[in-house]
C-alpha cells in the first residue's frame, strides 16, 4: 500500500487546488451553493486523474472509471443544473450568515473554512475505493460484477427518485405538498439511497483487488453514509421540511427513512 502514497498525495493536492479555485469564484459571485454539482464532479476528476497518472488499463481500473464517471457526470450536471434554475441554496445561505452572527467570519472566510477547504478532503475520502481500486487494478472477478451490479442499480434509482421530484416539483399543483409516490413511496431519500449503494458498490470492486485495499478505503463508502444520513444530507433536510411541509410529519411516520421498504400501513 505505500507504493500508493504518492497517487494519493498528488490527488489530496490537486483536488485542495481545485478548491482554491473555485473558493475565488463564490467569493466573486458570492454563492457557494454550487459546491453539490463540484462533490461529484470532483471525485470523477480524482478517478481520471488516477487512470491518467497510472496508465492504468485493467479491466478493473476500466470498470471503476467508467462506473464513476457515470455516476458523477449525470449528478454533477443534474446538480448544476438545478443550482442554474435556483440560485443560492437556503442551506449554505444559513450557514453563511450563522457564521457571521456567532463568529464574525467575513463571507470569504467562511465559504472557504466551512465550505471549499472541508469538502476537499470528504471528497478525497469518499473517493477512495475509484483511486486505489484503479490503482491497484486486475482481473474482473465474480465479487466485482456484484460490486458493478450493486452501483448500477445506485445510480439507477437515484436517477429515476432525481426525475421523478423533478416531475413532481415541475407542477404548481403541488407546491407546498409531499412527494409519496414511485420510489419515494418507498424510502425518504431514494436519491441518498441510490448514493450509498454507488459507492458500496464500488468499494465491493476495490475489495476484489485486495484486502488491504478494502480496509484501506472502506473509510469511503462509510462516511458517505454517515453524512446521508446523520450528518448534512437527510438529517438536515428534513429539520427544514418539517417547517415547511405540513404533511411531512405523517410521511416520516409511515415510510422508511433510508433503506426501500413497504410503507406502514400499506
Amino acid at each position: 500500500m505505500t507504493d500508493a502514497i504518492p497517487m494519493l498525495v498528488h490527488n489530496l493536492v490537486l483536488i485542495f487546488g481545485v478548491m482554491l479555485l473555485l473558493w475565488i469564484l463564490a467569493v466573486a459571485i458570492r454563492d457557494v451553493s454550487f459546491i453539490d454539482a463540484v462533490w461529484p464532479m470532483g471525485m470523477v476528476l480524482l478517478a481520471g486523474v488516477t487512470y491518467w497518472l497510472l496508465s492504468a488499463q485493467s479491466p478493473v481500473a476500466s470498470l471503476l472509471l467508467v462506473l464513476t464517471a457515470i455516476w458523477g457526470l449525470r449528478l454533477g450536471l443534474h446538480l448544476f443544473v438545478r443550482w442554474r434554475r435556483n440560485g443560492v441554496d437556503p442551506r449554505y445561505a444559513r450557514i453563511m450568515a450563522s457564521a457571521k452572527e456567532k463568529k464574525g467570519w467575513s463571507f470569504a472566510k467562511t465559504a472557504l473554512l466551512q465550505v471549499f477547504l472541508l469538502q476537499g478532503p470528504l471528497l478525497f475520502i469518499v473517493c477512495l475505493p475509484a483511486q486505489l481500486g484503479i490503482w491497484r487494478g486486475g482481473e474482473i472477478t465474480t465479487l466485482a460484477l456484484v460490486g458493478a451490479g450493486v452501483a448500477l442499480i445506485g445510480i439507477i434509482f437515484e436517477t429515476v427518485g432525481d426525475l421523478q421530484l423533478e416531475a413532481f416539483r415541475a407542477s404548481p399543483a403541488n407546491k407546498g405538498k409531499v412527494l409519496d409516490t414511485g420510489l419515494w413511496r418507498y424510502t425518504r431519500h431514494p436519491n441518498y439511497f441510490g448514493d450509498a449503494c454507488t459507492w458500496w458498490g464500488l468499494w465491493l470492486i476495490a475489495v476484489s483487488t485486495g484486502i488491504d485495499v478494502a480496509l484501506a478505503s472502506v473509510i469511503g463508502p462509510l462516511f458517505l453514509n454517515f453524512t446521508l444520513v446523520k450528518w448534512s444530507g437527510a438529517a438536515l433536510l428534513e429539520r427544514g421540511l418539517k417547517k415547511t411541509r405540513p404533511d411531512y410529519a405523517a410521511y416520516i411516520a409511515r415510510t422508511s427513512a433510508f433503506i426501500p421498504r413497504p410503507p406502514k400501513g400499506g
